[in-house]
């Protein structure tokens, strides 16, 4: 777990204070906002109580090169900036990688299961959940089978939340990510629209 305060011990045993993790600037890092937005709408569909997650980034540890490129790790953060897990940027610039992943399915993949990192941890609860086989979902590509690991490349299709299912062994792809509203109960659909309603202003 991550917090905003951090510190080291210089060689005369003195704190030499950090920068401090900060929120990210709104639009400096547009795909990663895209895609946590779209995180979010499940966040708020499943747990409408909960505040939406933010992006954190980790100042670095040394001055900026002479490009100017901010080479601080961003995270998904809850909305107090502490988080788990991963960051979701690269983590060299230096070996030419782009400061955010190139296309938006990698993209909104990793920022869901950095999502799921922190809110797991965080909050002590299995999210999401399917609500056909009450288990913990993950990102994955859609069409994949029990057996896919990460690294395949020949799995192409967009983010879905995964089921592994039930003994049997009927796995299954329960929604696209961003998209857990449709599969809640006609009750809570309709409770969540009515919530949706009055933020906006309407009856």
């Amino acid at each position: 777990m991550n917090h905003f305060s951090h510190f080291s011990i210089g060689p005369d045993h003195d704190r030499q204070h950090l920068p401090e993790p900060r929120p990210a600037e709104p639009g400096q890092w547009p795909k990663l906002e895209a895609a946590l937005a779209v995180v979010n709408r499940d966040l708020t569909a499943t747990l409408p109580d909960q505040d939406a997650l933010i992006l954190m980034v980790d100042p670095p540890r040394q001055p900026l090169p002479p490009s100017g490129v901010d080479r601080g790790q961003v995270y998904v953060a809850m909305p107090d900036g502490r988080w788990h897990g991963n960051s979701v940027n690269a983590c060299d610039l230096k070996k030419g990688d782009p400061p955010e992943p190139d296309d938006a399915t990698t993209v909104l993949t990793v920022v869901a299961d950095a999502a799921q990192s922190t809110l797991m941890e965080l909050l002590w609860q299995v999210w999401p959940i399917c609500s056909e086989h009450k288990i913990g979902m993950h990102p994955r590509p859609a069409g994949t089978t029990d057996d896919w690991y990460q690294s395949e490349t020949d799995a192409a299709g967009p983010p879905v939340w995964w089921c592994r299912g039930s003994q049997d062994g009927d796995c299954h792809d329960v929604c696209l990510v961003g998209e857990l509203a449709a599969t809640l109960p006609g009750k809570k659909r309709r409770a969540l629209r009515n919530s949706e309603c009055k933020r906006n202003g309407r009856r």
